[in-house]
């Protein structure tokens, strides 16, 4: 998920604890403990200040975004908590780590996924089934927060509401985009899940052998063929890792890419995110220099 949505569910969870006898310092140290927890593994960001070799796509959601990190995130704040603000509650560690554990957990689910069980396995983990940045999730918190403040006495149990109706939004929407995803299963041989930003509605990216096609699909409307994209699989691409790492990177990272081989350049894009005839995901070398 993106950063603003991030920092809303641990806004939400702080909301949704009961703050009636807390001194000042407990609200501080919850209030740091939620919001914190919840953006602590994006800190994989400034791994790009010593990204040499072009590992940064590998890294990034990577171990940070482990389930076996998550107790040492919790404890981290554990120890912030006390030396900020001299507090001492046990409640604040599994506050924490429940936030932590929401953060990772909720990046499975869009394109970009996560290395859930690093280090134990390198594999990268994606549902594709809620996009990257899901209004649903900011019309249910914002509601939320509105009606917190015409009755205060009543926030926590509003917050609380907020994360059943999130819950039940990924369930329908995963479940629909499961059922999407099997429709193609018989046809093809490689199949990947995007959701787009509009409920209900997803991106299917289909490979057979060179030929790669790109739907927009959900299970009210037909299939809508978007794109048809052929990849050069018998492309050679020692020199294209060899000069370019970054490529290498995205090949194992992406769950298949599309390979261009067209006499300028030489190199692989994620079709997942293909848009307007080009992905951003797209690492290559210029054949002509």
């Amino acid at each position: 998920m993106d950063s603003v949505t991030h920092t809303l569910f641990g806004l939400a969870l702080y909301g949704a604890v009961d703050k009636k006898h807390m001194k000042k310092t407990q609200k501080r140290a919850y209030l740091l403990t939620a919001v914190g927890a919840s953006q602590i593994p994006d800190i994989d960001v400034i791994s790009q200040l010593w990204d040499s070799e072009g590992l940064y796509q590998m890294w990034h959601r990577g171990i940070t975004h482990s389930i076996f990190l998550t107790p040492l995130w919790a404890a981290l704040f554990i120890l912030l908590s006390f030396l900020l603000f001299k507090v001492k509650d046990a409640k604040l560690f599994f506050l924490g780590w429940l936030a932590v554990i929401i953060h990772n957990t909720s990046d499975l689910f869009n394109a970009w996924g996560t290395g859930y069980l690093e280090p134990f396995s390198n594999i990268r983990i994606t549902f594709g089934t809620i996009p990257i940045i899901d209004f649903v999730f900011w019309v249910i918190l914002g509601t939320a927060f509105v009606a917190s403040k015409f009755n205060k006495v009543k926030s926590p149990s509003y917050f609380k509401l907020a994360w059943i109706f999130i819950a039940l939004h990924v369930i329908i929407q995963s479940v629909q985009g499961w059922m999407v995803y099997n429709q193609y299963e018989d046809d093809y041989e490689q199949i990947a899940l995007s959701a787009g930003f509009i409920p209900w509605t997803y991106t299917v990216i289909a490979k057979n052998d060179s030929e790669v096609k790109i739907f927009q699909d959900n299970l009210f409307i037909e299939r809508k063929l978007q794109a048809e994209l052929t990849s050069a699989e018998n492309a050679d691409l020692n020199v294209l890792f060899s000069e370019k790492p970054e490529a290498k990177t995205l090949t194992e990272w992406s769950p298949f890419v599309v390979i261009v081989d067209d006499g300028d350049r030489l190199g692989v894009y994620d079709p997942r995110f293909y848009r307007n005839g080009q992905s951003f995901l797209f690492e290559y070398i210029d054949k002509t220099q």
